[in-house]
């Protein structure tokens, strides 16, 4: 007697690659984001240290949120108003500026992120910026995409997101002006 196994297809293979839903619950989110910083935080001495690892930990996510994202794109036709941070927290940054001084510089603030909400930050770590991972991410994501950048984060009104992009892609860019 012969015995066959066959198995049902999988709900999770059937589904398009196309928009699904993207909402997560904020207070999962909330536990899991937590428990990275806690573990990242018993792997490191300093919090310049934590701050590099949550970054790099980032750059990890943004490297993957990139390949999705492009993915997604429709019928191959390149999006100009796809806004990587409204896929990440489903609205706009508080607000995008260029530095005065210096034209590869850029900054991103957001006055409450929803990464810090549920961290509670003792005393003696008071410079720590566990937005650092979304620093990663938006570094990854620029780099990946041809645009090299280096990102940092800081307090400032807020939470700042400094990008400093490397000098050929701002000549590139101001070749691409001349033309």
């Amino acid at each position: 007697m012969e015995t066959c196994f066959t198995r049902g297809k999988s709900a999770i293979l059937e589904r398009p690659l196309s928009r699904p839903k993207t909402e997560v619950s904020v207070s999962a989110f909330g536990l899991l984001y937590s428990e990275v910083v806690q573990y990242s935080q018993s792997r490191v001495y300093s919090v310049s240290e934590l701050q590099a690892r949550l970054a790099e930990l980032g750059q990890r996510v943004g490297a993957s949120l990139l390949d999705v994202l492009v993915l997604r794109e429709r019928s191959g036709k390149r999006e100009t108003k796809v806004s990587v941070w409204r896929a990440l927290f489903g609205k706009e940054a508080d607000k995008l500026e260029q530095a005065n001084d210096d034209d590869k510089t850029y900054y991103i603030i957001e006055k409450e992120p929803l990464i810090n909400m549920y961290i509670s930050v003792p005393k003696e770590n008071s410079t720590l910026n566990c937005a650092a991972f979304i620093g990663g991410i938006v570094d990854a994501i620029l780099t990946h995409s041809g645009f090299p950048a280096k990102v940092t984060v800081h307090w400032h009104k807020g939470t700042t997101l400094m990008i400093k992009f490397d000098e050929a892609v701002i000549a590139r860019d101001k070749a691409l002006e001349g033309r």
